[in-house]
């Protein structure tokens, strides 16, 4: 799981290049618990507190398949971009398949998560 796409990432051996880059080292983090890499990469006007976020990695989910169905805008040269996906998981009340639309920017050079409208 951690390979070519996602693994240099995660490990800050390089940045993700695009918004979908970050989106699919993010969907990473939480199937491998990356509680570091989960912070880091979400806007710090949006992300939760250290604690709630552990909580909810705590939980017993096992994550089974990102799909990522289109991009706007997001690039190497773009300060902004979204990314709509569908991510499905598995955990103690059965399958659960979660379709949402990302926002994401990049400060400073650096893609960072800002917030999702999940359907």
């Amino acid at each position: 799981m951690l390979g070519a796409c996602c693994g240099p990432v995660l490990r800050r051996e390089r940045r993700a290049p695009t918004a979908e880059a970050l989106m699919r080292s993010r969907y990473t983090a939480f199937a491998v618990r990356d509680l570091e890499h989960l912070l880091r990469s979400w806007h710090p006007t949006t992300a939760p507190s250290r604690e709630d976020l552990a909580a909810s990695l705590a939980e017993e989910v096992r994550w089974l398949r990102l799909e990522i169905h289109s991009t706007t805008a997001g690039g190497p040269f773009d300060d902004a971009g979204t990314v709509e996906f569908t991510a499905i998981s598995k955990g103690p009340g059965g399958r659960a398949v979660q379709h949402e639309i990302s926002r994401f920017v990049r400060e400073d050079g650096v893609w960072l998560y800002l917030d999702g409208r999940v359907d």
